[in-house]
């Protein structure tokens, strides 16, 4: 009977997936439930019974909000608009559209506060506010847009889609809050309120989605049981076929080009003037909107003073310099000069699937300056490889989505990577420099504020090390591994080299207990001085990882997708990392 009633799950999970993709996200919670529901009232009252659909409309709806945090917010805001439907396709539909609208009527509200605002870090954050809800809307727009019918072989990545960019949409959210830092005026307290609500659609949004690819994983779908229905059911081509479909570059020449070594750049930047533009700014103003071929820039040996963003529709860009030490791209904005630490970044990155070979990114501005961040990213599946980002507090802000570093250095004292993206960092260094007097050192801050988001901060293979200008002082300014940014706080530290450095401890508290007993701090299989976990600060959120834990954080699975890691042909390992070193 479980047998039967997983197999009819699964085909009403194809079924609804032919019309809109979303209901695949409650296919499996919902329908079932609903049809139990039914079946149970058919068997006891009449079909034409108004009463009847509203009660079934009621209990899919609270189906639908089961596995929210917000219960009565998810439940009151779809019953209202509901009506007696208890179809799930236009459940999920209404689910979202509430939670678009939400956050629309937010930035409409941010914009007439931005307007009459006096104090100049208040304006400023509520300026990048309406940036940050814009993404946010996009993520959530991108999300229902790119729903069309799907192949059931790559559901698993589907799924993992929806839930990185609902995250990021979270992300974005968050990040408005957090500008509000040392701001005098009442705005930032004004926007929690215009936020909240809008904060709990979008938390149960993701919840949602997240709890139907646990039920999908439950059922253990292989790949012989997706083909048996995609004979029965004519299954589509798959999910953002246009967009987000990674082989798209192996159509345009991109596997070809990095497998042979050999790009031929579309444009060459030098400032001596052997290139065709001497700034990497002329050079984007060159790309494509929206590109669908890999855009090759050249940027040659030297140091470019300048700020540089790569936006939303700038796609598919791959930024190739003469090494991490030769080709620098420098500034030095900073929190204490005025700016808001997410406008402090000397180069920013947006754009979809962003490679960048051999590169450096600095700010410039020193420990004393606090906050300023030398390379901000939130485009998804960005992968950086050889590169270097140099800087004191905030070097490195990982912002949002999908992001995987291979043979990079970080360099920084204070929280000097930090975000809420889905990261990797494989075979990288980080090295820990000399920071004010007072201060202590910090090399990561991780800031997962929900606990179904799919975001972490993975280190494998990795090193951590002190600057040789900071190597004789480095047992008098304490130096440790993370400390929660946020409540949920998620990070990993595995086969890596761990020197003398790193306090016993091993991790701080940010402020007070926040986050020490619902983070996810672990260390797997790491060798070196300042590795011993034996004095290693005992909080509920610290956990010891068996060999199957550690599996799950390998790039391959925490990512559930590595297509578009592979085709971009750096040296990549998926799996374990001693399997290979």
């Amino acid at each position: 009977m479980a047998d039967r009633e997983a197999t009819l799950r699964i085909r009403r999970l194809a079924i609804i997936g032919v019309s809109s993709f979303l209901l695949v996200a409650m296919a499996v919670a919902v329908t079932l439930g609903v049809s139990m529901n039914q079946s149970d009232s058919e068997s006891s009252q009449p079909k034409d019974n108004n009463k009847s659909h509203v009660s079934d409309s009621m209990k899919a709806v609270t189906d639908l909000c089961r596995p929210t945090d917000y219960k009565k917010e998810c439940e009151d805001s779809i019953k209202f608009e509901a009506g007696n439907t208890s179809d799930p396709k236009e459940l999920i539909k209404i689910a979202f559209n509430v939670t678009i609208r939400s956050v629309g009527e937010s930035l409409q509200k941010t914009r007439l506060m931005h307007d009459i605002e006096k104090e100049p870090r208040s304006k400023m954050a509520l300026d990048s506010c309406m940036h940050l809800m814009a993404l946010s809307i996009g993520e959530f727009r991108k999300s229902v847009q790119n729903m069309g019918s799907f192949d059931l072989n790559d559901v698993g990545d589907m799924l993992m889609n929806l839930k990185v960019w609902i995250s990021g949409a979270i992300t974005y959210q968050q990040t408005c809050l957090d500008g509000f830092q040392n701001t005098t005026s009442p705005a930032g307290k004004q926007m929690q309120d215009v936020l909240k609500l809008t904060m709990k659609h979008s938390s149960n949004i993701l919840a949602i989605i997240n709890d139907f690819a646990n039920s999908l994983a439950q059922l253990n779908i292989t790949s012989s049981t997706s083909r048996r229905l995609l004979q029965d059911f004519k299954a589509h081509p798959i999910l953002c076929h246009g967009d987000f479909d990674i082989p798209l570059w192996a159509q345009a020449g991109m596997r070809r080009l990095l497998a042979t070594g050999k790009l031929k750049p579309n444009v060459v930047v030098a400032k001596d003037g052997t290139g065709k533009v001497s700034s990497i700014n002329e050079a984007l103003r060159m790309v494509p909107t929206n590109n669908v071929k890999p855009f090759v820039i050249y940027v040659k040996e030297g140091v470019y003073h300048e700020y540089v963003h790569i936006m939303t529709n700038m796609t598919r860009i791959i930024m190739i310099g003469d090494g991490g030490e030769k080709t620098r791209i420098t500034g030095n904005r900073n929190f204490v000069d005025g700016i808001g630490t997410f406008r402090t970044a000397t180069v920013a990155v947006d754009g979809d699937f962003f490679v960048a070979i051999k590169m450096g990114f600095e700010n410039s501005a020193g420990p004393e300056k606090h906050q300023a961040v030398a390379l901000r990213v939130q485009g998804d599946m960005a992968v950086f490889y050889k590169c270097t980002m140099d800087g004191y507090q905030d070097t490195l802000y990982v912002h949002a989505m999908r992001q995987f570093y291979r043979d990079c250095t970080i360099s920084g004292t204070v929280d000097f990577v930090f975000g809420d993206a889905v990261s990797v960092f494989q075979n990288c260094t980080f090295v820990v420099r000399k920071p004010l007097e007072e201060q202590q050192c910090i090399v990561t801050a991780q800031g997962r504020k929900e606990r179904h988001q799919p975001t972490g901060i993975v280190i494998q293979g990795g090193s951590i090390v002190a600057d040789p200008d900071f190597y004789q002082d480095r047992f008098k300014n304490k130096a440790y591994l993370a400390r929660p940014w946020k409540i949920y706080s998620r990070t990993i530290f595995m086969d890596s080299f761990v020197d003398d450095l790193i306090q016993p401890e091993g991790f701080l508290p940010w402020a007070g207990t926040l986050g020490l007993d619902t983070c996810y701090y672990a260390e797997y299989n790491n060798r070196g001085p300042g590795s011993d976990k034996s004095k290693r600060a005992k909080w509920g959120g610290i956990k010891n990882m068996t060999p199957q834990q550690a599996n799950a954080y390998t790039p391959v699975n925490f990512f559930k997708g590595d297509k578009w890691i592979k085709i971009s042909r750096i040296p990549y390992t998926p799996a374990s990392w001693n399997s290979k070193h």
